[in-house]
This record gives C-alpha cells, sequence and structure tokens, in this order.
C-alpha cells in the first residue's frame, strides 16, 4: 500500500513533464540533450544563488518570531539569477524560436523537480501513514512546470525587438512578480492565514493568470503565425 501511494505521487508529479515533453514538439526535434544542459544550467545557477545568499544575505532569527519583509525581499531579488539564467541558456544552446523557451523551461523545471522533490516523496510518500502533503508536493510541481516555462517565455518575450511596446511593461511585472512570488506567498501565509490547499489554489491561480497573458503577447508577435519554431 506504501509502495502504491509512492507511485501515485510520482506518476503524479512527473507523467505531465513526460506528456509536456511528447505534445510541445521538442521530443521530434531530439531537443533531449539540450533540455539536459539547460538542467545542468539550474544546478550552476542555484550554486550561485546559495553562495550569494550566504555571503551578503545570512540568515537571521527574527526576534518576535514573524516574516522579516526586508531580509525576504532581499533573498527574494536574489532569485533574477535565474531570468539571467534562462536567458544564457537560450542564446547560448536552446535551439531556435519556440524551442529556446521551452527547452529552457523543460530543463530548469525537470531540475528543480529531481533536486528538490524526488528525495522527499521518496523517504515520505513510502511512510506507514498516508498523509496528503505528499499529493500536494506532486500538484506543485506540475504549477511549476506551467511557471517555468511562463517565466522563460517571458525572459523570450523580453529580447525580442519585434515586441510591441505597450506590451514591455506588462512582461517586466510578470518578471518581477514571478521573482517575489515566494514573499508573497509567505506574506499571504502571515496575513491571511491560508491552509495548504488554499495556498496551492493560489500559486495554481496566479501561475494560471501569467502563463494565459504571456501566451497572449507570444501569439500576438506576427512571425509566429507562420512557423512556431523559426
Amino acid at each position: 500500500m506504501t509502495f502504491f501511494h509512492f507511485g501515485n505521487c510520482v506518476a503524479l508529479a512527473y507523467v505531465p513533464y513526460v506528456i509536456v515533453y511528447k505534445c510541445s514538439g521538442l521530443a521530434e526535434y531530439s531537443a533531449f540533450w539540450k533540455c539536459v544542459q539547460a538542467g545542468g544550467a539550474y544546478l550552476i545557477t542555484q550554486l550561485c544563488k546559495m553562495m550569494l545568499l550566504a555571503t551578503f544575505f545570512p540568515s537571521t532569527e527574527s526576534v518576535s518570531g514573524g516574516l522579516d519583509v526586508t531580509g525576504e525581499f532581499f533573498k527574494s531579488t536574489v532569485d533574477i539569477a535565474d531570468l539571467i539564467g534562462l536567458h544564457i541558456v537560450m542564446s547560448k544552446f536552446a535551439g531556435k524560436g519556440q524551442l529556446k523557451f521551452m527547452i529552457a523551461g523543460m530543463g530548469w523545471a525537470t531540475a528543480e523537480l529531481a533536486v528538490t522533490r524526488f528525495l522527499p516523496l521518496w523517504m515520505g510518500a513510502r511512510g506507514v501513514e498516508f498523509d496528503w502533503k505528499y499529493i500536494q508536493m506532486s500538484l506543485d510541481s506540475n504549477i511549476s512546470l506551467i511557471s517555468h516555462i511562463s517565466v522563460a517565455m517571458l525572459v523570450w518575450l523580453y529580447s525580442r525587438s519585434d515586441l510591441q511596446k505597450s506590451s514591455l511593461p506588462i512582461v517586466i511585472t510578470l518578471l518581477a512578480l514571478s521573482c517575489y512570488r515566494p514573499l508573497i506567498v509567505e506574506i499571504l501565509v502571515q496575513a491571511v492565514g491560508l491552509g495548504s490547499w488554499m495556498l496551492l489554489l493560489a500559486k495554481a491561480s496566479f501561475t494560471s493568470v501569467v502563463a494565459l497573458i504571456s501566451l497572449q503577447m507570444y501569439l500576438s508577435i506576427p512571425s509566429q503565425g507562420s512557423n512556431s519554431y523559426y
């Protein structure tokens, strides 16, 4: 029974990644190793972020036990390194057109899934007692997949010269919100007291809005009408 629960959680977490890879056209263009390279760039970026956090933003205990908004704000600012890493991936070895942000987003999300969720699922989901938090963790990984692809799309749109000037402030705003989403989540948890399921719903809603706006701006680029991959 415990292994069955573990298998369900792993399938819920990983199968959507396989479906997106197969159905997005990446498999047809043999983009597997490029996704692996993007995943390697994710690991390097996270290492650089850890060094920056340890050097300039050491962890401190809050005297009142509340949320240190200023400290968390500066820590979330370090997430700009993710945007830089995605830009480097897309400019160096991520292919052309739509393949750029799809490869970068897939590689980024898959590396995060392997690094941050496999061990918790392996150690926890096989436990004797059933716990909904592992189902929530698997669902959150699907939200992260959409989020990373959307952010990669926004970074790609930001670098486009044919993007409408009226869309540029929207792209910058969405990128900023994506960087500071962990801080926004912490504020909501502290101020509103969101439960685990409501928090997951809030993340899904935010990610869906960002994804839909990003997709709309992507489709508004005239050159994407004829061939999405070039």
